[in-house]
């Protein structure tokens, strides 16, 4: 019988061997890894933000032919950006007014976001970069050093089996009292927009945190929801997205109706459930911008057992739906004026809705229900928005 036996291994050398091989493969690796790593780029600082209010715009762009900075609303659209050396394109405009604004690069024609800039727009389409000249004293959206309340993300069951998001603040000292309740305002955004927007965009947690400081608002909780129930069911079903319908079309206040359906029934009593919330109408807000200015007035109208307190921005409801959907609130001003802590309408004197919302106002004047209204300069637009956001919120749940 030939017995085969194995070779002894020295454990020493066996464990000596097996380092080199392992340290080998990691150089080789970290070689060929950095040999396949393409050479880096120059760092773009974009935007810059100058002493003097200008504002520096730099985009890398070697092979481009042409780079326009667009940004209307400081007074840049359309201006052509000079190429260096190296392949950066820049531009430098203002002085600019101190505020929030948008604006993006026009590269060969083609719009695009400044990947230098991490803050953008929140949009369902095109999505611009976002930029704040500050003030010479902080502005009332700026981050200022008081007590900051907290931003959440929510996901709530909705129509069709679908999940819904808001975007939820609660302020300074929520978490410090668990047996204090807060009251509510509901703050829609327009068409197009997300539940992000009012946060992102309009700055919605630093200017409730600014006026709660100065003792010139009342904590509260404020719910973002997602204005296009339609957009976001089509989302999730795998579906195209719909297209916008027409303002006051009767696809459009179909869509309202869904909205409302959607809020009142889905997002109220998740929020009541979730968050301590002081769950009566006269603790209950709603307000929006444009399209959510609409379904502000709607919803609100079609409930009024439920919103004390409306605030428009930039939104009108038509005389012939006031008369006829809404008879019961316009024929008994005394009745709506009792039931009504609020009923706001603000727009821009250069806005596209100006005469709509001029011809609102003077609707409710003839009717002898009370408002509270703002006209402001400019038109259509977030700087708008984040003023009448700021001169509502001083006056809820007082």
């Amino acid at each position: 019988m030939q017995l085969k036996l194995k070779p002894k291994i020295n454990s020493e050398m066996h464990l000596t061997t097996v380092t080199r091989i392992v340290f080998t493969s990691i150089m080789l690796c970290l070689f060929f890894t950095g040999k396949a790593q393409p050479p880096k780029g120059p760092i773009v600082v974009s935007p810059q933000v100058l002493a003097d209010k200008k504002v520096t715009f730099r985009y890398l762009a070697p092979t481009a032919r042409e780079v326009k900075l667009a940004g209307g609303l400081f007074g840049a659209s359309n201006v052509p950006m000079t190429k260096d050396s190296i392949g950066i394109w820049s531009v430098t405009v203002g002085p600019v007014r101190p505020d929030v604004y948008s604006y993006n690069f026009v590269v060969d024609g083609v719009s695009v976001m400044d990947p230098a800039n991490e803050d953008f727009f929140p949009n369902e389409r095109f999505k611009s970069s976002l930029f704040e000249v500050p003030g010479f004293t902080p502005m009332i959206h700026s981050i200022r050093n008081v007590p900051h309340g907290s931003v959440n993300y929510e996901y709530y069951p909705s129509v069709e089996g679908t999940t819904g998001t808001v975007v939820v603040y609660t302020p300074p000292g929520y978490d410090q009292d668990p047996s204090k309740k807060y009251p509510v305002f509901y703050l829609i955004s327009g068409t197009t927009d997300t539940e992000e927007t009012f946060f992102k965009a309009g700055r919605t947690n630093f200017i409730l945190d600014n006026l709660i400081a100065e003792g010139k608002a009342k904590p509260m909780i404020v719910v973002m929801p997602y204005g296009n129930i339609e957009a976001r069911v089509a989302h999730e079903k795998g579906d195209p997205t719909p297209p916008d319908p027409v303002r006051d079309s009767p696809d459009g206040l179909v869509r309202m109706r869904r909205f409302s359906d959607d809020l009142t029934k889905n997002v109220i009593p998740f929020l009541d459930k979730t968050y301590r919330t002081i769950a009566n109408r006269d603790s209950r807000a709603i307000g929006g911008f444009s399209r959510g200015g609409g379904q502000t007035l709607r919803t609100s109208f079609w409930n009024m057992d439920q919103f004390a307190w409306i605030c428009a921005y930039a939104a009108n409801l038509p005389t012939s739906e006031l008369d006829g959907t809404y008879s019961a609130i316009t024929s008994n001003a005394e009745a709506t004026n009792k039931q009504l802590k609020l009923l706001w309408v603000s727009v821009g004197n250069e806005d596209f809705m100006y005469n709509d919302v001029a011809t609102f106002l003077n609707y409710l004047t003839a009717k002898k229900i009370n408002y509270k209204s703002l006209v402001t300069g400019g038109g259509h637009n977030w700087p708008n928005v984040r003023t009448y956001l700021t001169e509502t919120a001083q006056l809820l749940f007082k």
